[in-house]
């Protein structure tokens, strides 16, 4: 009983990595000048989930937006739509702000079966940013105007645009640097660079509002 137990909730596990609940997008840009913004959230699996919706600061503060519903049943091959509302708390308006959507999807189980599986939540996490409506274009537009230079072991990024800079990669003299992230607008970023790393050239791609990977610049410093 106790081997049947394990292999299931190993079989149990492998499926909700493939979960069948898909959230339409891997960021959500929210325009300043709209009073909500919205995002599909879909289950093609052949069971229902209950969706459990959340937004976090990335300073654990409490963010200014609601997501509605904030809890409900996503029947199987049913699609949902979720609405983010901006509670009108006061944000910069010369740069954007970064917040993150969770969508949480607890799968249901069969009643005969309930023994022997495992329930298995998944959290889906993806950026939720808020942009001014004071802001014009896209931060593809001014990528290039990315300011880098090197300090010791950390390659250091000036990020002087409005925008956050969502990195796809970063290399140096074509070597990709294992861990990177984003740079927030009107600040400075560091990343660690491998000791075996010695090149002056820098080159970058980000990746776009539509989840979308950029062209690549690339400069010395």
């Amino acid at each position: 009983m106790r081997k049947l137990f394990i292999v299931s909730a190993l079989l149990m596990a492998a499926t909700a990595a493939q979960a069948g609940v898909v959230v339409g997008g891997t960021r959500l840009i929210y325009p300043g000048d709209k009073k909500e913004s919205s995002l599909t959230v879909s289950n093609s699996d052949d069971i229902n989930y209950l969706i459990q919706t959340s937004i976090d600061s990335t300073d654990g503060a409490r963010a200014p937006f609601l997501v509605t519903p904030p809890l409900f049943r996503l029947n199987a091959k049913q699609d949902n739509v979720l609405r983010v509302i901006y509670t009108g708390t006061n944000l910069p308006q010369d740069r954007e702000s970064l917040y993150w959507l969770n969508v949480k999807s607890i799968p249901s189980t069969v009643k005969q079966q309930e023994q022997n599986t495992l329930q298995i939540a998944i959290k889906t996490r993806i950026k939720l940013i808020y942009r001014p409506a004071a802001i014009n274009g896209k931060p593809e537009e001014v990528a290039k105007d990315l300011k880098w230079r090197r300090s010791g072991n950390a390659l250091i990024v000036n990020n002087d645009t409005p925008y956050y800079m969502n990195f796809q990669s970063i290399t140096l003299g074509g070597k990709k640097l294992p861990k990177i992230g984003y740079a927030a607008p009107k600040s400075e970023t560091r990343f660690d660079i491998p000791a075996n790393i010695n090149s002056n050239t820098v080159a970058w791609k980000i990746i776009n509002d539509y989840g979308n990977i950029s062209k690549e610049w690339k400069t010395a410093f």
